[in-house]
């Protein structure tokens, strides 16, 4: 699919060598000459004349009425080679898939890169500190770290779980695999000490080898902790020391908090969160960054409310979003609160605090409706701003139902950002701004005021749409997609409309328009999803990334660059959106 709905991406650079040197009817997008996976068999997106047959590897494959296909292929490990044949015309493709399994080492030998940590890490005392290498099977394994000698164990079983693309293919199930060469163990210090790096033992037949770690261990003094402050615009949170783990809610900048654990290029914060150590810069301070906090500042502004909340350190904070809640959590504060003023406010009806654990501290604001309509976090010095949107005004004119709202809307990928490749070539960026075009006049026609991202092939960054997004405050964004899918995806029979939100106050608005699109345009559907993508983050306007069909599906994809079919879908989608504003309004 693509970087921006976090699938895989099928750019432009398919390049399949073909054995005829003149022009050929026949065509293979996806995948490239030379292409490498780990997955467990392959798809051939292409196209040909419709009258005759395509067969790859002497077999004969479904096609659609134009004549493109997509059918898949299991692959052994290792090198995989497909020929593909219409009439005289022959596609020579080879495709490697790679082991997930680690190359276990031949005689005495650690596998490369397999010895853990292998960066730098700290600890607070007590904490565990564990360790794992790859080894020949029957191997004694140990680790001397300081005065310690820590044994590994072999692993005989292991739970190998589904990458996140699997919930997009149906195949999210754990695995269990053997594997003997797998050497794990943990340990605890209790005194604070730079440790240095460890020494792994290899002992083998009566032979040993030793073997320095490439990461250095630190245990942590807890009365010399660091303090750190995010120097980002928003400082990304995550639940653990990598890319992998899941977002927490971003850290404004400004942000202060000790230091307790860190991992490579990774802090762990005070209240459990790790960020980039590039978002962050160490500043000097005697003592923790501790805040209490007495009055709550309130004020309505003409499309919303902000609460200010002065603190005395600009603390990390946490918001969850519910059926007709919005809780702010304070982290590291302490309430010595009595009075807090709201008034007959247009989106609260009541605030509620309470100290739910020792600097833990949470602001549960109680709603009038179950919509809501975006939100800003910001330190203006040490105080958190927290700002509201009220629901925008629908004047509700019966020929402009959409009068006084303003929607943004972002035709996907554009300029070297190609995203999804459809069996004739035709990328996605192209069908995102014909469609998004088609979809702005209806909305226009509407009465709605229309902002897009983008009105040509140009390049346009993610965080610059994000930008666009915080900075119009438009009702509603919605980014314009078509899908495709991972390699062990079954790109012939997967169909259908899919939508996609982060924030719950996008849950409804993408809810709806997938079940108004499936049922209007009587199109299958592919889902609705929970997911992280830079699309849907923005808190500012209920933000859904919408996949209106598959490129990647023979018989969707000529749905999908029909000119009626596209007008169609345009009028029914401004149509849906309409409804759905009247029901929120």
């Amino acid at each position: 699919m693509k970087q921006i709905c976090g699938l895989v991406v099928l750019a432009s650079l398919f390049t399949p060598s073909i054995a005829l040197a003149n022009e050929q009817p026949l065509l293979v997008v996806y995948p490239r000459n030379n292409h490498q996976t780990t997955a467990e068999k392959i798809f051939f997106i292409g196209t040909a004349p419709p009258q005759g047959q395509v067969s790859i590897n002497g077999k004969v494959i479904n096609r659609s009425k134009s004549g493109h296909f997509a059918p898949s292929f299991p692959l052994q490990l290792g090198e995989n080679q497909f020929t593909i044949r219409y009439q005289n015309q022959e596609i020579q493709i080879q495709v490697k898939r790679n082991s997930t399994q680690p190359e276990v080492p031949q005689g005495l030998a650690f596998a490369k890169n397999s010895l853990t940590p292998a960066v730098d890490i700290a600890r607070l005392p007590g904490e565990p500190i564990c360790f794992s290498a790859i080894a020949p099977p029957n191997a004694t394994v140990s680790v001397q770290l300081g005065n310690q000698n820590i044994a590994l164990v072999p692993q005989s079983l292991q739970i190998q779980l589904p990458s996140n693309f699997a919930a997009l293919t149906g195949q999210n199930q754990p695995s269990v695999q053997k594997n003997v060469s797998k050497y794990e163990g943990c340990t605890t210090v209790d005194t604070p000490a730079d440790l240095g790096k460890p020494q792994f033992n290899l002992n083998l037949a009566g032979k040993t080898l030793t073997q320095e770690g490439t990461g250095k261990i630190q245990i942590l003094s807890p009365k010399q902790l660091q303090v750190t402050e995010v120097t980002a615009d928003f400082g990304v949170a995550r639940t653990g020391p990598s890319t992998n783990y899941s977002r927490l809610t971003p850290l404004p900048k400004g942000t202060q908090a000790t230091i307790t654990g860190k991992q490579g290029e990774w802090l762990r914060l005070d209240y459990g969160a790790w960020i980039k150590t590039q978002e962050t810069q160490i500043i000097p301070s005697p003592i923790p960054p501790r805040s209490i906090i007495r009055s709550v500042g309130y004020r309505q502004l003409p499309t919303a409310t902000q609460m200010t909340f002065p603190l005395q350190f600009r603390v990390p904070v946490s918001v969850q979003q519910g059926n007709k809640t919005f809780t702010l959590t304070l982290y590291n504060t302490t309430a010595q609160t009595d009075t807090i003023r709201t008034d007959d406010d247009p989106i609260i009806s009541r605030l509620d605090w309470q100290q739910v654990a020792p600097g833990q501290l949470q602001y549960t604001f109680n709603l009038k409706g179950d919509q809501q309509w975006g939100y800003k976090l910001k330190y203006a010095g040490t105080s958190l701003v927290l700002t509201l949107r009220h629901p925008p005004e629908i004047k509700g004119k019966t020929s402009k139902p959409l009068s006084g709202i303003k929607i943004l809307l972002d035709p996907g990928h554009g300029g070297k950002e190609s995203g999804a490749t459809g069996p004739t070539g035709l990328k996605e960026k192209d069908v995102n701004l014909v469609v998004s075009k088609l979809l702005r006049s209806e909305l226009i026609k509407r009465g709605a005021t229309v902002v897009m991202t983008r009105e040509d092939d140009t390049d346009v960054s993610l965080r610059d749409r994000q930008i666009m997004i915080e900075k119009e405050e438009a009702a509603i964004a919605l980014s314009v997609h078509y899908n495709a899918l991972p390699d062990n995806g079954d790109a012939e029979n997967t169909k259908g409309i899919g939508m996609f939100w982060y924030h719950p106050q996008a849950h409804s608005l993408a809810v709806f328009l997938h079940n108004y699109l499936v049922e209007k345009r009587n199109r299958p559907s592919y889902g609705v999803f929970w997911n992280n993508l830079a699309l849907t983050r923005p808190a500012e306007s209920p933000s859904v990334l919408l996949e209106l069909g598959f490129m990647s599906n023979p018989e969707e994809f000529e749905w999908v660059t029909d000119e009626k079919q596209q007008k169609k879908l345009a009028k029914t989608l401004a149509d849906g959106i309409v409804k759905w504003f009247k029901k929120k309004g």
